[in-house]
């Protein structure tokens, strides 16, 4: 139209961009937001200069290098000509390898990745400041529209603003130094080493092969890379780093002593440094990764231990995921915001998996005498990513090789081998955890009961446990807990224990007996959680007169008297258990119930022999289980249910929980069942996939003695692997059994397995293969047309 003026867009997302840091999180960021909008003015400044760093070899995944590709293919096609891959793992112990094949990696020099994305920001026309420490923060947020904080783990902005972005950092047990050697790894390789001083490990991978023109004869001259490299990390539990006298040695000692106690591994070859230096692991979360125009990305928001290689992969992702919310968003709140919350949950799921494997790694020595084949599948599988289900389909025979040795016949699952506890044979690994119903009637089991624990029972498991029955009307959570201190309940239970093994042949059923303690007297669980009754509340006793919460009642402190009278409540309940036909009793000592209050030192302020160290607050429930051993049957097993932490300062901790568990095995336990929490209610608890196994791992490998994991382990996959790795001999699941009662039965048919360590009950047979859930003769697509 004559006369109309053509209005230009507006400016999409900030134009004024500074980086704080030059490491390849903040340079690609410069290089992706400087390609998407060419008349940003973007600034990154490096305190070092451009061939200064602090590694050797960097490890991207496939998922990485697929985003690369798609947002910068000048990037992804340069890292490409530059990578080294490989598929094995290479795991040497006690003078074995194994070697598992399948996993696909790849890497390059850190050096060489730095050049790639400088050459990259500089052909973008991104301004490069290098030996320049970053004018102050507070500075750049006035002058520049964005400012990312990609500054490292010891990032000055991070702390500049800390009563913002709330730092935790957490610094770990182990000391590492990163070296080099001049000729390439051919597989990922861990290699222990057993010194009179303690338990050290070494982590190396290729990063560069060597030159066309290179013969392996003679050594050439000239740079490093020419003929291959390897990083390699060598790495100790403190207290080994300084008896070896590490912490008083200069690095160049350091690094021909390493060199020699891992000398197999490196063919006698020398190892060499670059600024390396000896140091702790330290993790860290942020509370907020924004604060106004300024944005934490890679290690200055997140760090992940490098036994699972997610430092330089993060960051990647982190500038991947910022340059595409600044794009997607209509402000710069907005963009920051959707980028903290596309981020978190993948770097928080990162961050678990990185703590279990380096969790495993400090605990190291607790493995060395496993059989070497389930050793190597217990690495592989630390950090609970790698699992036995995609570790068969990476490597069929490795799987197989461990299973074997572990004792599984032919086409039998891990889940699916017996397992003895004193007189019981179960068939299979998985137990149906105790779970509270609040559906009894004057703590009489009824209908619901039955068809709860009978439907369980016909599903498959090897065992399946009561709820909490409670040993007295006092001792009751609710108005609706099941008890046994009457004979109409002992005949309730004797009817749903005869069902059980009238109907689900091969099924055991066992009886957990506890207490309520201070958490007594509450309302059902969807009527409010821990909340006291409006009305009929009863009077409440625990070992010190502390309240669970400010609004439910201040126990009375058992008296000698009275601790005689609950002693024999217990047994008396475990004589009408044994009456009823159960195969298996629980004591309940978890979850801040009356025997639990007694062994946390936060719920236990006694000042009597009952009160004070842990061997004198164990005195109560070793009274407590020996009354009941001694009139359980002596061919039935007794097991112990424990909160190995109160996920709380001061409380219960993994070295009393080890504790704990040798004086229950001392007095004739027959298995330690490890929870942990729910002591008191100020509890900060760490949740995640399988969170709760690395204590029963602990307590097993510690002690020997047999251990039940339980906690948010919800498939049959990591019920294989954490039996087969040796980190607990049952698992107990609790939600997967409520979402379906046949749960096992539908694992083994998942697993294609028949054996006997699962059986359809007869009228279910005709169930037993999954139903197709939709068409599957539909003609395949071949030809794509064009329009």
């Amino acid at each position: 139209m004559a006369g109309a003026v053509t209005v230009a867009p507006p400016p999409r997302g900030p134009l004024r961009v500074a980086v704080v840091g030059g490491g390849p999180g903040g340079l690609y960021a410069a290089a992706l937001l400087k390609r998407l909008d060419p008349s940003r003015e973007i600034t990154v400044w490096e305190r070092n200069a451009p061939n200064d760093t602090f590694g050797f070899g960097v490890v991207l995944s496939d998922e990485t290098l697929g985003g690369i590709e798609h947002a910068d293919p000048v990037v992804y096609e340069a890292l490409r000509d530059e990578f080294v891959r490989w598929d094995d793992i290479d795991i040497v112990h006690r003078n074995t390898r194994h070697t598992s094949g399948g996993h696909g990696f790849a890497a390059l020099g850190r050096r060489r990745l730095l050049e790639i994305l400088h050459e990259r920001c500089r052909s973008l026309g991104v301004e490069l400041h290098f030996r320049t420490p970053a004018p102050d923060v507070a500075r750049l947020s006035e002058s520049y529209d964005l400012v990312v904080a990609a500054d490292g783990v010891h990032s000055a902005t991070r702390e500049a603003y800390a009563e913002v972005f709330r730092p935790r950092v957490t610094t770990h047990r182990c000391r590492y130094i990163w070296l080099a050697a001049d000729f390439p790894f051919e597989a990922f390789r861990f290699e222990i080493a057993e010194t009179e001083h303690g338990v050290m490990q070494l982590h190396g991978y290729p990063y560069s092969r060597p030159s066309p023109d290179h013969h392996p004869s003679t050594r050439p001259s000239g740079p490093p890379n020419q003929f291959g490299a390897s990083t390699v990390i060598v790495e100790m539990r403190e207290e080994v780093w300084e008896a070896a006298g590490f912490a008083e040695s200069e690095v160049q000692e350091s690094v021909e002593r390493c060199a020699k106690i891992f000398a197999d591994a490196l063919g006698g070859r020398a190892l060499r440094s670059n600024k390396s230096a000896w140091t702790a692991f330290r993790t860290v979360v942020n509370e907020r990764w924004s604060n106004g125009n300024v944005v934490l990305l890679g290690d200055a928001a997140h760090t992940a231990h490098f036994s699972i290689g997610s430092g330089t992969k993060l960051a990647v992702e982190d500038a991947l995921a910022l340059a595409a919310c600044l794009e997607e968003q209509p402000s710069l709140g907005a963009a920051l915001a959707a980028y903290e919350e596309e981020r978190r949950p993948v770097v928080a799921s990162t961050q678990r998996a990185a703590r279990a494997s380096l969790e495993w790694f400090e605990n190291l020595g607790l493995y060395l005498d496993q059989p070497a084949r389930q050793f190597a599948f217990n690495l592989l599988t630390r950090s609970r990513r790698v699992t036995h289900d995609n570790l068969r389909l990476r490597d069929a025979p490795f799987t197989e090789s461990v299973q074997r040795e572990f004792g599984c016949p032919p086409g039998t699952p891990p889940m699916f081998t017996p397992f003895r506890l004193r007189g019981l044979t179960l068939r299979n690994r998985v137990v149906v955890s105790p779970m509270d119903m609040y559906s009894a009637v004057d703590g009489v089991p009824g209908d619901f009961h039955l068809v709860h624990l009978g439907a369980r029972a016909l599903g498959g498991a090897g065992l399946v446990m009561t709820e909490m029955v409670c040993v007295s009307p006092e001792g009751r959570i609710t108005p609706g807990c099941a008890g046994l201190y009457t004979g109409q309940q002992a005949e309730s239970w004797r009817r749903i224990v005869d069902f059980v093994h009238a109907q689900a042949p091969g099924a055991a059923i066992g009886v957990q007996l506890g207490h309520s303690g201070r958490k007594g007297s509450t309302k059902v669980m969807w009527e409010g959680i821990d909340e006291p009754l409006e009305e009929g509340n009863w009077p409440l006793v625990a070992a010190s007169p502390l309240r669970y919460k400010p609004e439910n009642q201040i126990p009375c402190e058992l008296t000698r008297a009275q601790l005689a009278d609950v002693r024999e409540q217990f047994a008396s309940a475990a004589r009408r258990a044994a009456r009823c036909g159960f195969d298996l009793l629980e004591l309940h000592c978890a979850h801040g119930y009356l025997l639990s209050g007694f062994l946390s030192p936060l719920t236990n302020r006694r000042t009597d022999a009952y009160g004070g160290p842990l061997e004198n607050r164990l005195r109560f429930p070793l009274e407590v289980f020996d009354a009941v051993r001694a009139v359980w049957p002596a061919e039935r097993p007794m097991t112990v249910r424990i909160s190995a932490t109160d996920w709380a300062d001061g409380g219960t901790t993994a070295d009393d929980a080890v504790a704990i568990a040798r004086a229950f095995a001392a007095h004739g336990a027959d298995a330690i069942d490890v929870s942990t929490g729910q002591v008191v209610a100020e509890e900060q608890p760490e949740y995640g996939r399988s969170y709760q196994t690395p204590y029963a791992d602990r307590i097993r490998n510690e002690t020997g003695i047999p251990v039940i994991a339980v906690g948010a382990i919800s498939s049959w996959d990591d019920v294989n692997s954490l039996i087969l790795a040796g980190r607990t001999d049952l698992c107990a699941l609790a939600r997967p059994h409520l979402y379906d009662p046949h749960w096992t039965l539908h694992a083994a048919a998942e697993q294609g397995y028949t054996g006997p360590g699962v059986s359809w009950p007869a009228p279910y047979r005709a169930g037993s293969r999954r139903p197709q859930t939709g068409r599957t003769d539909a003609p395949k697509q071949r030809l794509t047309l064009g329009s």
